[in-house]
């Protein structure tokens, strides 16, 4: 099924949450990056866009990106505008994965199981 976007749809799937958007959200090496610059503590826009050979106005989409999941948060000091980490975006989606590898884990374990009792 394709949706008005054009964009393949999974048929009875739920409507896209949080935790799609911040998949998405670290699904761009860039952003990614970002997020681990600020696990180390908090920087301006200025110091983020440092190590990358990209423009202003791409590092800014960047930014926004990972605002609207949730996963940074700007705060102004004066003039300066400050990007910090919001880890408990970052908790749930280790959530979320941990419940993953824990159902395929055991899946797996019934699969090893079931080939060791064949003949």
């Amino acid at each position: 099924m394709v949706n008005q976007g054009g964009t393949q749809a999974v048929v009875g799937a739920a409507a896209p949450g949080p935790l799609d958007a911040v998949f998405a959200a670290l699904a761009h090496p860039t952003r990614r990056a970002i997020a681990e610059r600020l696990a180390r503590g908090s920087a301006t826009a200025g110091e983020l866009a440092a190590p990358f050979d990209v423009s202003p106005p791409a590092i800014s989409r960047h930014l926004r990106t990972l605002e609207a999941s949730g996963l940074i948060v700007r705060r102004r000091r004066g003039r300066r505008h400050v990007l910090s980490l919001d880890a408990a975006r970052l908790d749930e989606a280790a959530r979320w994965l941990e419940r993953t590898r824990a159902f395929w884990d055991a899946r797996l374990d019934d699969l090893a199981r079931h080939l060791e009792e064949q003949p």
